[in-house]
This record gives structure tokens, sequence and C-alpha cells, in this order.
């Protein structure tokens, strides 16, 4: 077993992360996490030290509340683009949460900080996709103001990993299974067959990214004794979850593991 002290002095996977997530270049965060070397040990148990300024940002965009965000026509160049920076922005902050959840929570199966090394991955490659797209039309992330609603879930869960991967992944991520069809049917609606590609490859990844949520979240209920059904609807209002909207993506969310249970209760009451 590791020893709390090497922390500072021996270089680890779970220090690594913190070079990514620091950074405030959103294009070199995506860049430094998918360069992350997988050949470093991973020392499960070892307690990484805060660095603070968790998680670097860049001065653009600027962030506001969710309700101050406002649309534009899909008909119009710059409508699409504040729609595909809108996802960018969310797949940003989804790398950050991958990495964050690797530095900070010890103690758990190996296996548990590779999912979430390969989670982080993608949703950097994510991001870079909607970003170079964004250039292409002649804009860039940054443009357009965003908000910071799922960072603030990151800091209300940041003292448990059950809560945090029961909200996160589970919660806000799973979110993106449901809008993602008809954000895509918007966008080849309105001519843009590559952000419709680009839709399709994050919806796929995602599938898994939310199954792995299901997955940890499961094991961390059994180790506690928890009832994973109960539990979750407990934490929802313990950390003021946002309450789910139909239509839901039934399909995709059987495929990330929700059981029938929870899909049942999930059509008839929402969260």
């Amino acid at each position: 077993m590791a020893n709390a002290e090497l922390a500072p002095y021996t270089p680890h996977f779970r220090q690594a992360v913190l070079a990514p997530l620091l950074t405030q270049n959103a294009v070199q965060k995506a860049e430094l996490t998918l360069s992350l070397s997988e050949d470093l040990p991973i020392f499960v148990d070892v307690v990484v030290q805060d660095p603070g300024g968790i998680p670097g940002r860049p001065a653009r965009p600027e962030l506001v509340a969710h309700t101050a965000l406002k649309s534009k026509p899909l008909t119009t160049p710059e409508g699409r683009a504040v729609l595909l920076h809108a996802i960018a922005h969310i797949e940003l902050n989804a790398i950050d949460l991958a990495l964050d959840v690797v530095w900070r929570f010890s103690g758990m199966p190996l296996d548990f900080y590779k999912d979430w090394v390969q989670i982080a991955k993608e949703e950097a490659k994510h991001f870079l996709l909607l970003q170079r797209h964004l250039v292409s039309m002649g804009f860039d992330y940054g443009d357009f103001p965003a908000h910071h609603s799922l960072w603030e879930m990151a800091e209300r869960t940041r003292g448990d990993i059950l809560a945090r991967i029961g909200l996160v992944p589970r919660t806000m991520e799973a979110r993106g299974l449901d809008a993602s069809p008809g954000v895509k049917n918007k966008l080849i609606s309105a001519g843009d067959l590559v952000a419709g590609r680009i839709l399709d490859i994050i919806l796929k990844d995602e599938i898994g990214h939310v199954a792995a949520g299901n997955r940890w979240y499961r094991y961390v209920c059994k180790e506690r004794g928890l009832d994973p059904i109960s539990t979750y609807r407990e934490l929802i209002q313990q950390h003021d979850a946002p309450k789910l909207k139909s239509p839901y993506n039934l399909e995709a969310r059987r495929q990330a593991g929700f059981e029938e249970e929870e899909l049942i209760y999930l059509a008839a009451n929402g969260l």
C-alpha cells in the first residue's frame, strides 16, 4: 500500500492529472489530457493534496447564470455557433470533472481510475471536435457566454464519491443522452451535417460514460450497504440536483445501465 507521504515526491498518475486540470487555456487542457501517459503508476491509496485553483479556466467565455443565456435562430451561422459553443462548454467541464475524480478520491479500485482517465480523454476529443468545427464556421470557444452549472454540482459533491458519481454522470451527463437526438435533428435540419456527425460520436461515448457512473455508483452503494434506488433519490434532494424533464432517451439510458424500475419512476415522476 502506498504511503500518503510519497505523494509530493513520487510521480504517479493521480498527480499527473492535475496538470491539465489546472491549465487555463481550453485547447491546451484538452491536448494535455489526451497526452496523459497511462504508463505512470496509479497509487490508489495516496491522498493527493489539493493544489488550489481547480479547475483552471480561460478568461473567456464570460460565465453567467444559465437563465441569462439566450439562444439565436439556428437558421443563422451565429445561432448554430451559439448552440455548438454551449455543447463545447459542457465537454470542457466534463474533462475537468473526470480528471477531478481521479486525483480527489482515493481508495477506489484500480479500474475505477482507468475508467475515468478514458472518460477524460474522450471528453477532450469531443471538445476539440466541437472547437475545430466552430473555428471552421468563423467562431471559437469563448466567443459567447456560458454557464457554470456542471462545476457547481462538482463543488457540492466534492466531499463524497457516492454523491459525485451519483449526481454527475448519472444525472447531469444523463441529461445529455436525453437532449442529444433533438439537438442533432435541429442542427441537421439547419444544414449542419458535420455537427450531426459530431453529436453521433458524442452520444455513443457518453452512453459509456453514464454506464461507468452507474457501475461505480452501484459498487459504492454495495460497499456501504445502501439501496441504490432510494439512495439516489435522497442524494438528489440533499444536493439540490436539477429536476429532469421529458422527453427521455430511454433506449440510451438502458444501454447506459439504468434499471427498468428507475426508468419507470423517471417517466412517471421525473426527479
